[in-house]
């Protein structure tokens, strides 16, 4: 039985996607090993350091169907590393005196942190299509919304209207920084990792750095400048930024998911019958996609403090420190591009309640206009005079259960500036939307 939902048969799909799950298969991973462990053979041979016969030989074993993943398995739990045994399985496969040459000055962290980038690089690909795809598609649902008006919240209450439109602008240009953020990281995570046992590159003396070369531009990353072997900087910020573009999409979930509640029903995520069922309750339409990114979003927030103390090793080489990455790194993508597909599911096909929007504006009858009153007033008595007026006439319409309208009119000090024509227009909230419409223009036409 799977001992983690994402490796089970029944939650995986809720918790990742088949196209990240296949770059963090073991059967991939150990074709990336031996990517790697090719590319250098390729690399010492095109400088002459190592025959070119046997980087040919290397390259053409150097697959990861022909290693026997329960030797390796074994050989891992006997070393503590995978490497090791499996080079000496590469190196049994190759013909005549190839395998001397496998491995050749490098150490066990210069292939599996290689591999690593070489993983991560397909991960970006994916987030990056992803995004791009939500961000194209909420571009087009802010330009549909941008008039259309609904009540905006601050502390869980009507605060000034606004419009729906605008809060999803609100989303495209926090996901468009995101976006921003990973193309900002990848010359500073794509970095070739080859460096030798403690990072100086002894065993290739002067060839060291050339052979450095040659691997990078082998397998199309950077040179590193220097090892990054206890410098994990790269894939800290890997993370953190996968912790920020989830608590984005949970944020956004979590605005669906109480929007849809029956006493909003603002919005609602796409239903297809039997979505969001309940076991006991046959009205229920439980938000359930949206439920998933936010559960989700929190694991890969709390995956980010943990990311940050695997980069504190001692000396020369992580002492544990570098086992969390194994398991944290491929679990951070794996969720990450899981909560960026519930999200386009989500988003695409969001049913928005216009209807409902305007019947929970009007629910306060006026009060959400209040400062637009205060504002006008202010021209006549100055600000805190029309403050003190408008609150009290908010409290002798809440005491006498009257609209806002009412009550202002009961007031002598306002009657004595403003007509019932001026408040109706003040108490109207198409009138009140501020910069939003403009705004989302803005932000929208920037693409």
């Amino acid at each position: 039985m799977p001992a983690h939902v994402i490796d089970s048969r029944i939650f995986r799909d809720l918790y990742g996607t088949p196209e990240m799950r296949a770059i963090f298969d073991d059967t991939h991973l150990v074709g990336c090993w031996l990517d790697v462990e090719s590319a250098l053979a390729r690399a010492q041979a095109s400088l002459g350091i190592i025959p070119e016969a046997a980087a040919e030989e290397i390259s053409r074993r150097a697959s990861a169907e022909a290693i026997d993943l329960d030797a390796l398995r074994e050989g891992t739990d006997l070393v503590g590393y995978p490497i090791l045994p499996l080079v000496r399985q590469l190196a049994a496969l190759c013909e005549g005196e190839a395998g001397r040459y496998v491995h050749w000055g490098a150490t066990t962290q210069d292939i599996m942190d290689t591999a690593n980038v070489l993983q991560l690089r397909e991960a970006l690909e994916l987030f990056e299509r992803d995004l791009g795809a939500l961000i194209q598609l909420l571009v087009r649902k802010a330009q549909q919304y941008k008039n259309t008006v609904m009540a905006g919240r601050t502390h869980g209450q009507h605060a000034l209207p606004v419009t729906f439109g605008f809060k999803v602008a609100v989303w495209v240009d926090e996901l468009r920084r995101h976006a921003e953020r990973l193309e900002q990281l990848r010359p500073r995570l794509l970095r070739c990792q080859f460096a030798g046992a403690a990072g100086t590159l002894a065993s290739l003396g002067e060839d060291g750095w050339a052979v450095h070369q040659a691997l990078a531009d082998g397998l199309g990353l950077a040179p590193a400048r220097i090892t990054w072997h206890t410098a994990r900087d790269g894939f800290g910020e890997f993370v953190a930024v996968c912790g920020l573009l989830a608590a984005t999409l949970g944020k956004m979930a979590n605005e669906v998911a109480t929007l849809q509640g029956t006493e909003l029903g603002e919005v609602e995520e796409p239903f297809v019958p039997g979505k969001g069922s309940s076991s006991t309750m046959p009205q229920k339409r439980n938000p359930i996609q949206c439920e998933a990114v936010i559960g989700i979003a929190r694991l890969v927030v709390h995956k980010v403090p943990a990311m940050l103390t695997a980069m504190m090793p001692e000396h020369e080489r992580a002492m544990g420190e570098w086992h969390v990455e194994w398991d944290l790194v491929p679990h951070t993508c794996l969720l990450t591009g899981a909560a960026l597909r519930h999200s386009l599911a989500i988003f695409d096909d969001l049913v928005v309640n216009v209807d409902a929007m305007r019947r929970n504006l009007d629910r306060t009858e006026g009060f959400i206009l209040a400062e637009a009153v205060m504002m006008r007033l202010a021209e006549f008595i100055g600000r805190q005079r029309a403050h003190d007026l408008v609150y009290e006439a908010c409290l002798l319409a809440i005491q006498g259960e009257n609209s806002l309208r009412s009550s202002l009119l009961q007031v002598p000090e306002v009657a004595a500036v403003l007509s019932e024509e001026d408040i109706d227009d003040l108490l109207d909230p198409t009138n009140y939307i501020g910069l939003a419409p403009g705004v989302v223009d803005a932000i929208t036409n920037e693409d």
